[in-house]
């Protein structure tokens, strides 16, 4: 991966509503690309079927070389570059898995929410590692099938490396990304992974708790004061821990520096650009499928953050307990929950 003019052996690992709808433009690009999931009826209808991507306005179908998780044991030839679209709370562990059919030299890209790119660099390194930021509004519900409600034209990237000595490398990967949407390589990736996970702690848990889509959940009595609510800890934490307030997913280089007034600007963002009427979070998809969603790596991280500088955060904390009490099966996510996140 030191140029863009080599041919690299690259893993799509986690290839769920994001993974897939991405790792498809990559194999439509001619590329040579291996799709790795944990869902066995998913690489079962890949391999029997191909996939398919639904597009806004087109459709497109190809084959692929999809593999069940327990075939990486068997892969002799190693990967040039692993893009990990894994679950945050599943970062360490799929790397493990990936690590030894990794090239010495190869690289991994996190396109997950969450602070990732620490958990990735613990297992494979500092030098192996790209962090960074994806903004892509999607669904899966069937095996093989992706929904994907944001174009090429709509998609947004951002990839950094950890280390300054590989940052030079950052750009061929950038390139090959392309392939799926607009890619800025970005110096202080941290900062920008911050921006995002301040944005997504003010809309994934708590439109999930009332189990609505994005955009009606802003529109709950009291939801929108909440979620703001929401971000602006999130941005008192990011600042705490040494973010800067940087510009993400295509927003304007002259914006507010204030740091309220930046999550009400990436939130308008958000729901303007990047959801449509029906769009429900990845947190909400999450449990309409029985499975946990990533609530202490989002929400549970600005809690522990401002905790650790001597500082509270009420409104992400209360977000906390509700959607645990949601996983544990004490509570079901509905719009009346609403009322359990307002500060009384």
């Amino acid at each position: 991966m030191n140029t863009i003019t080599k041919s690299p052996r690259i893993a799509f690992l986690g290839t769920g509503a994001q993974g897939a709808s991405i790792a498809a433009d990559f194999v439509l690009a001619g590329l040579d690309v291996t799709l790795i999931d944990q869902w066995p009826a998913h690489v079962e209808a890949m391999q029997t079927n191909g996939l398919t991507v639904n597009l806004p306005n087109r459709r497109i179908h190809t084959k692929v070389n999809a593999l069940h998780v327990c075939n990486v044991a068997e892969i002799k030839k190693p990967f040039d570059l692993v893009i990990l679209v894994m679950k945050a709370y599943d970062t360490k562990w799929a790397c493990e898995l990936i690590k030894p059919v990794l090239a010495d030299d190869g690289l991994v890209v996190g396109l997950q929410n969450g602070m990732t790119h620490e958990d990735i660099a613990s297992i494979l390194g500092r030098k192996r590692t790209i962090g960074a930021v994806i903004e892509i509004a999607s669904n899966m519900w069937l095996p093989g099938v992706t929904n994907r409600q944001n174009d090429h034209d709509e998609s947004w990237f951002a990839l950094g490396a950890l280390d300054p000595a590989t940052q030079p490398r950052v750009e061929a990967v950038a390139e090959l990304l392309r392939n799926s949407g607009t890619v800025e390589v970005i110096d202080d990736i941290r900062s920008a992974k911050w921006m995002k996970l301040v944005v997504n702690a003010a809309e994934l848990i708590p439109s999930a708790i009332v189990n609505t889509a994005l955009q009606d959940a802003t529109r709950e009595a009291g939801m929108l004061k909440v979620m703001r609510a929401a971000g602006y800890e999130a941005m008192q934490a990011a600042l705490a821990d040494g973010a800067t307030i940087m510009p993400i997913i295509g927003m304007p280089a002259v914006m507010s520096n204030h740091p309220d007034r930046y999550v009400d600007q990436i939130f308008e963002k958000v729901l303007t650009t990047y959801s449509r009427e029906d769009t429900l979070t990845t947190s909400l998809q999450d449990w309409r499928k029985g499975r946990r969603a990533e609530v202490e790596e989002v929400n549970g991280w600005v809690v522990n953050i401002l905790e650790a500088h001597g500082r509270t955060a009420p409104v992400n904390k209360r977000i906390v307990q509700v959607a645990l009490d949601i996983e544990a099966g004490l509570l079901e996510a509905n719009p009346e929950n609403a009322t359990l996140l307002f500060d009384t």
